[in-house]
């Protein structure tokens, strides 16, 4: 029998609602939800096509071992489980439970159960060694608010539904549809600020499919900061800041002043490449507008001072009178009692502070738990106490994700155990000794956890399975309670985790994520608080009664900001000295190696490295390539759809290249998460873009550095943009590249 069922896309951000079509138990079709509160029928590309990612024949159903030639070989659950908990011990008594570690991939994010049950297990067994997708995307905005406010996760987004001058710093939300907020059709949020009237101006290096929609500031790649910087001194020198309001809500107000003083717009704008008048306008539009917000996002995430850059964009809100009113930058909630003091007592946990626990590769710090990623390799290859010896890898293809994938292959080929947690067979995993089958969003249950604090308008939505399982695939914290049993002898807190386990299971309630969900529905806005709140919501009637969502609240609230500080006197802090010690760090470039920059972007029918296996994805011939400046390309002989040589310091890589004129001259854009090498599973991936280079495209990320010293200081995030490089047609292209960190691969180039 043929039905639909109400659900919600658990690709990215915006979480949009989709109505899936079962039959007998199988995914037909997904169409976007009319019914959706604030999606109201929309969906991208990606969501209508996952279909074809759950019934993909190439995806894993279950369990997989490698053998002696070094094929997979389908094993039962219990073989596989088995033979993983007796290498996992052995691990575990020879290197202790340092030498074990986790890395958990972006799609993690959109599963509570994944990422909580993981984030736990790790905590408890007490390893240095875990891992996210955030060092290459997000890590800095979680420091910048430890900073800033005491409280990692205080993250300021903007009021899009009443803002009238909204400037977009190193964001494409038209294609990413949002990223750290989640705003459902934000393309039409977007539109709807110029219909009533008012501004969006989108500062980036490349014409983005957001700023051809509206007004386009071009940029010098990775010098954000510089142009923050400057809008503060035009509002303390020409006295546009309230300096009675500031001293209500900030401490070190006179130190930073002081330290914007010798950042005018004409010493600024040599190194942005933005005219002094332009800066002074648009710090007098932030400051005159009474509603106005700055907001940015992954190209200013990915630079050398990301964290810095982070930090300033929450500052000039706060300065320009913008941060924490109404169509400003403004805070959620996730809508429970006691957030504060709970987020203080974390700060006291010092393995989820910035200030605690550090790599033992590069002396870089954890951000709420994890390590950089960049020294993944590094931590397996440096023999001594905490080497990492056994990994598990959940929903993430690091291969092609973190910098120098060739490092990372031949390091986990020297692990004792790399198991693998996922749907597909990717670069990573084919050095796994196991692959076990991981569920799709669709076959689990799930909640907006994650995502409570990110709304721009207040929303609860919760989803039962549409579909059982296909094969033998499980949810990842049913693997991570058996592992939990497993390593329990040697690790006393997991021990006395299991002995929960254990008990819970004889009375039939073991802790699940539905349990979690439900706790967090019942006592937050909305809720039904245990009853005492007639008509409020459980995670059951969510399900049963309001499938299609709930809005909680029209807006965001103001007044949030004494709620979510941490600091003393609950007053953001502006001048701490390990912040604002990243200026020095600012590039100067005086003599750049190489002289093109290198910045990267998103695609619409792209979500990192992991949807190339889709045919509705790939239709129109799709080629990897890099964008190139038509003045660029002329001067080096290069045409439309020429194949050339990309090259940094680091690494080099080879592609096509599209000439266009939608980009600063001296900046190549390059999308990420291709590099599909045939060492995977997923057939039509290998086979995309293919040319006569090979297959799959190129990993732009072997044009990045992995060094320690190359690092984000303060975040340990990969230096992702602004990165020197130089492009040549394939056939003169260099014969040899001057290679500044030894431990890198001077031709890494398609792994």
């Amino acid at each position: 029998m043929r039905e639909d069922k109400v659900t919600y896309c658990r690709i990215c951000e915006p979480l949009c609602g989709m109505i899936a079509t079962v039959e007998d138990d199988r995914l037909i079709a997904l169409r976007p939800d009319k019914d959706h509160p604030l999606s109201k029928g929309f969906a991208c590309p990606k969501g209508v096509a996952f279909t074809e990612i759950v019934n993909d024949p190439d995806r894993v159903l279950y369990p997989l071992r490698r053998s002696r030639d070094g094929e997979f070989e389908q094993v039962s659950w219990d073989t596989a489980m088995t033979e993983i908990g007796t290498k996992l011990r052995d691990v575990q008594r020879r290197h202790g439970n340092s030498g074990i570690g986790w890395y958990l991939g972006n799609p993690a994010t959109f599963s509570t159960g994944h990422t909580l049950w993981s984030g736990a297990f790790m905590s408890l067994l007490g390893t240095p060694h875990s891992y996210s997708a955030g060092s290459q995307d997000v890590n800095n905005r979680f420091v910048a608010s430890h900073f800033l406010y005491g409280n990692p996760t205080a993250v300021p987004i903007p009021d899009i539904n009443r803002v009238e001058l909204l400037v977009i710093v190193g964001a494409n939300p038209v294609v990413s549809h949002g990223s750290v907020m989640s705003s459902p059709r934000i393309r039409e949020g977007l539109n709807a600020i110029t219909d009533r009237g008012g501004r969006v101006v989108v500062v980036d290096p490349r014409r983005t499919e957001t700023a051809r929609e509206f007004e386009w500031l071009p940029i010098v790649p990775d010098t954000d900061a510089l142009l923050l910087l400057a809008l503060l001194h035009v509002m303390f020198d020409e006295g546009l800041a309230d300096a009675e309001r500031l001293a209500r809500q900030a401490s070190g107000m006179d130190t930073l002043r002081g330290v914007v003083a010798e950042f005018s717009p004409e010493v600024v704008a040599r190194r942005t490449d933005v005219a002094p008048e332009v800066i002074r306008e648009l710090a007098r539009a932030l400051a005159g507008t009474e509603r106005a917000a700055v907001y940015g996002r992954v190209g200013t995430s990915l630079g050398r001072t990301g964290t810095l850059t982070t930090a300033l964009l929450d500052i000039v809100n706060l300065v320009a009178g913008n941060l924490d009113v109404v169509g400003g930058s403004m805070f959620g909630d996730l809508g429970v009692p006691g957030q504060r003091l709970g987020m203080t007592a974390l700060q006291h946990v010092s393995t989820f502070t910035w200030a605690g626990r550090r790599s033992r590769v590069g002396n870089l710090p954890q951000v709420l738990g994890t390590a950089p990623a960049s020294v993944m390799a590094k931590e397996m290859l440096t023999p001594g106490p905490g080497q990492l010896r056994a990994l598990f890898v959940s929903a993430g293809n690091p291969v092609l994700s973190v910098p120098n994938g060739d490092e990372l292959s031949a390091a986990l080929d020297g692990l004792d155990l790399l198991v693998s947690l996922d749907i597909y067979r990717n670069e990573t995993n084919a050095h796994a000794h196991y692959i076990l089958p991981a569920t799709t969003m669709y076959e689990r249950g799930d909640f907006l956890l994650p995502f409570q604090m990110l709304f721009t308008t207040p929303f609860k939505q919760a989803t039962d399975p549409v579909i059982t399982p296909r094969g033998e695939a499980r949810e990842e914290w049913t693997v991570i309670n058996e592992l939990v049993g497993v390593l329990a002898r040697r690790a006393p807190m997991l021990a006395a985790l299991h002995a929960i386990n254990t008990v819970s299971s004889v009375l039939g309630r073991v802790p699940s994520p539905r349990m979690l969900s439900d706790l967090v529905v019942r006592i937050g806005q909305g809720g039904n608080h245990f009853g005492f709140s007639r008509g409020g919501l459980t995670y059951r009637k969510l399900v049963e009664e309001k499938p299609h969502g709930v809005v909680v609240a029209d807006h965001l609230t103001p007044g949030a900001l004494r709620k979510v500080v941490t600091h003393r006197g609950r007053k953001v802090r502006v001048d701490d000295p390990d912040l604002l010690a990243e200026i020095d760090r600012l590039p100067t470039d005086d003599d750049p190696p190489l002289p093109l920059r290198l910045i990267g972007m998103r695609e619409i029918r792209s979500e990192n490295s992991w949807q190339h296996n889709a045919p509705m994805l790939l239709r129109g011939g799709r080629r990897h390539t890099a964008r190139m400046h038509s003045d660029d390309a002329r001067a080096r002989g290069i045409g439309e759809g020429d194949l050339v040589e990309v090259r940094s310091m680091h690494g080099r890589i080879r592609l096509a290249v599209s000439v266009i004129d939608d980009i600063k001259p001296g900046v190549v854009a390059i999308p990420h998460g291709w590099g599909h090498n045939g060492s995977g599973g997923w057939t039509r991936a290998n086979a995309a873009a293919a040319n006569d280079l090979g297959t799959g495209g190129a990993n732009v990320n072997a044009l990045i550095s992995s060094n320690p010293d190359d690092l984000e200081r303060l975040a340990g995030m990969a230096n992702m943009t602004g990165v020197p490089i130089e492009v040549s047609p394939l056939e003169s292209a260099a014969p040899d590249i001057p290679v500044r960190d030894a431990s890198t691969s001077a031709n890494a180039s398609m792994s």
